[in-house]
């Protein structure tokens, strides 16, 4: 997702990583993709459908979806499962899992309603919502008998907010991790109420996120998460390996040395030559498809040794070339200048390396 700083781009000098000697089988479900942007709204001549088949068809076993709460709950009390719905469905009949991060406070539950990164001002309103989120997707959730023609593939890993460690997505001046572990708390509780055998996944934790997990686990949010996440970025593809290793050292550090940890997002912005707001880490389309080969080679290479239960590709359809921001050309497809969706080097990459690595 978009965000304001980016990690280790040129901003930390930190020792690479040898590549791994042979590539290491992976599960079918281990890689996956983002979906946010003009995939969810925006470009009418995007075919949902089409689309997610598109990622199945590609090596995709997952999709990380945005739902966006300010979006479904509006107002207290009121509900508009629509668009989320018209995605659980496409995403099942495409035989996609589904993992959806949960974000974006509505105005009438924000500490700060005129803020859009606000986080809740009660954490049990956040609580309520993941509450009906299950009642609605998860496994006894009202969402399959009203769609009885649908196989059954119901949500039982639920991510609890995006990057708090950045004020993109958590506006509180001060230390962000005391009101976070606040947060997750309540998540915790509600999402084991509701479903017991649910996983609780971590936001994903950007820039130094090793750092940022330590203070995770110095505000008390060892016991509230099933599943560690993070955003490892950086210009080289070595460097996403060693910062994968210094999260996983501070799990162990911890005590959660047998914790999974997701990768919910890994990328590389083409937009070089395009992007005005830039990070250090942007290239061609070429060398995009380039770095999505070696990247998940390697990141493959070390799913057993660091517990990777997966990773997403950030992001599946980004918007079409003109944008400012580095992040809008991190899309494996974009829309061209008719908004139309068109595939990059980088899906040919995504796919034969997936196909290769799968079991």
């Amino acid at each position: 997702m978009h965000r304001s700083v980016l990690a280790l781009c040129g901003l930390l000098a930190i020792a690479c990583c040898a590549p791994a000697r042979a590539a290491a089988r992976v599960p079918a479900s281990f890689f996956g993709v983002m979906a946010d942007g003009p995939l969810l709204g925006g470009a009418p001549d995007v075919d949902l459908g089409a689309e997610l088949r598109l990622m199945r068809s590609s090596g995709a076993g997952s999709v990380r979806l945005a739902v966006y709460w300010s979006d479904v709950q509006p107002r207290a009390g009121v509900l508009d499962w629509s668009s989320v719905d018209r995605f659980m469905a496409a995403a099942v009949a495409a035989r996609l899992d589904v993992l959806p991060v949960v974000l974006r406070t509505p105005a009438w539950a924000a500490a700060n309603p005129s803020d859009p990164a606000s986080p809740p001002g009660d954490p049990a309103t956040y609580a309520a919502f993941l509450r009906a989120l299950i009642g609605r997707y998860g496994p006894h959730g009202t969402f399959w008998p009203a769609n009885a023609s649908l196989p059954r593939r119901p949500v039982r890993e639920w991510q609890v907010w995006n990057e708090p460690d950045i004020t993109k997505y958590w506006s509180v001046p001060g230390a962000w991790a005391p009101g976070y572990v606040r947060l997750l708390r309540a998540a915790h509780s509600a999402i084991r109420r509701a479903d017991p055998h649910a996983k609780v996944v971590l936001a994903g934790l950007t820039n130094r996120s090793w750092i940022d997990l330590r203070r995770v686990y110095a505000a008390g949010g060892r016991r509230l998460f099933d599943v560690a996440a993070a955003h490892p970025f950086s210009r080289r593809v070595a460097n996403v390996v060693k910062i994968v290793d210094l999260v996983r050292k501070e799990m162990r550090r911890h005590g959660d040395a047998r914790k999974a940890l997701l990768l919910t997002e890994v990328s590389w912005s083409s937009g070089e030559g395009h992007s005005t707001f830039n990070y250090g880490w942007e290239t061609t389309e070429r060398g995009q498809a380039a770095r999505v080969r070696a990247a998940l080679t390697a990141l493959a290479a070390r799913r057993a040794r660091d517990r990777i239960a997966g990773l997403y590709w950030y992001t599946w359809l980004s918007p079409a070339i003109g944008g400012a921001d580095s992040f809008d050309y991190g899309g494996l497809r974009r829309l061209d200048g008719a908004g139309r969706s068109v595939s990059k080097p980088a899906l040919a990459a995504f796919r034969a390396t997936a196909r290769r690595l799968e079991r």
